[in-house]
């Protein structure tokens, strides 16, 4: 047989035996969907999901918190806002989280703010929420289309409102040489600005030297080094590995890696379920580091939620339905947001996971049960 034939031939053969897989998918699926019952594995039932959120929102204490910071804010207050980022202290994740509420609040009216800054122009934190704000409204300019999609005015009034944001950063770093979160900020704008990776690398180095476990920072370069941007799948890969290893005990860094095989998944689809079973060591790992991240982690909902889908996919199934249970009714976090209907891809996925994990369930109550083992995801 030539070497032709033999390619046309093994073509031929991967055409069927994907179309062969996709149809037993979408069998499993339409099972799942109408025959499942969730609650038989202690999981609530589906008329129950919740595609809104990650997970269980702020307690009441919080929200009344946030709310009156809000109010005051829209009636010209500025005081209680400075003073809900000051109680953060040197915890700078914590310190960032709460710029992002007072961002929230300055999109809707930011006349507060800019009564803030006229009277306290030195106050570092009030300076990293108007950054902040700038790169968000930059990116509210850009869209979120391709950068073909895009049109060309509209990409250079993105790119200089991020630069007018870096610039306003570098201004508040100066306020507060020990704080992180204006770097963080340029962080943030970095990959947008289309920083080369020598400009890059000296913000890092600057953020990683006040903090080097920052979370969302992670987050941001993880981006700025994936294939869609400015590195490639190993770059990012690389990253991920390195902030997994040296991340503390109970840090949400050590789920980044779940953020990086995402981000890998969905640059190469066609390759993500065969990548998956070659990740299980890595997965256990990361089943064990979230174990140990506190419960109030904001962080810790949408990196359950990723490592259940990437247990599903590593066809680890009585791991994923452990993930499952303890996620209860949320699913408003990716991958399950991703797709058109969040609480549909949400069931399915649990529903593999329940029904292959070979876990014992009341028979009276037990919906669909698959003994079979092929590719169905």
């Amino acid at each position: 047989m030539s070497s032709e034939v033999f390619a046309v031939v093994l073509v031929a053969a991967i055409v069927v035996i994907t179309a062969s897989t996709s149809l037993a998918a979408n069998r499993t699926r339409r099972r799942i969907e109408t025959e499942f019952d969730p609650t038989a594995y202690g999981m609530p039932p589906r008329a129950a999901l919740m595609p809104d959120r990650a997970g269980p929102p702020p307690g009441a204490s919080r929200m009344r918190e946030m709310q009156a910071i809000a109010d005051a804010a829209w009636k010209d207050d500025w005081r209680p806002a400075a003073r809900y980022v000051a109680a953060a202290g040197q915890d700078w994740d914590e310190r960032w989280s709460r710029v992002g509420v007072l961002v929230s609040i300055a999109h809707t009216d930011d006349a507060w703010l800019r009564k803030w800054r006229m009277a306290e122009p030195g106050c570092c934190d009030a300076a990293v929420v108007e950054a902040h704000l700038m790169v968000q409204r930059a990116w509210q300019t850009r869209g979120s289309g391709t950068t073909r999609q895009v049109p060309r005015a509209a990409m250079a009034n993105f790119r200089a409102q991020l630069h007018a944001a870096i610039e306003a950063a570098h201004r508040a770093a100066l306020l507060d040489p020990a704080n992180p979160n204006p770097w963080v900020v340029m962080i943030t704008a970095a990959r947008g600005a289309k920083y080369r990776h020598s400009q890059f690398r000296k913000l890092w180095a600057e953020l990683t030297t006040r903090a080097p476990h920052h979370y969302e920072a992670h987050w941001q370069a993880l981006q700025y080094w994936c294939a869609k941007w400015h590195g490639s799948d190993r770059a990012m890969m690389r990253f991920a590995r390195r902030a997994v290893r040296n991340a503390p005990t109970g840090s949400p860094l050590a789920g980044l890696i779940l953020r990086a095989l995402y981000e890998r998944g969905m640059s190469h689809p066609l390759e993500e379920p065969f990548r998956a079973l070659l990740e299980r060591r890595r997965l256990k790992t990361a089943t064990k580091a979230l174990a140990l991240i506190p419960e109030h982690d904001p962080h810790l909902p949408e990196l359950r939620h990723l490592l259940a889908h990437h247990l599903v996919r590593a066809r680890m199934w009585k791991a994923a339905l452990d993930q499952f249970r303890l996620l209860g009714p949320w699913c408003g976090a990716a991958p399950w947001t991703d797709r058109f209907d969040p609480a549909k891809a949400f069931h399915i996925a649990r529903g593999l996971a329940a029904t292959r994990s070979k876990v014992e369930t009341d028979p009276s109550r037990q919906g669909v049960v698959s003994k079979r083992r092929g590719m169905v995801w």
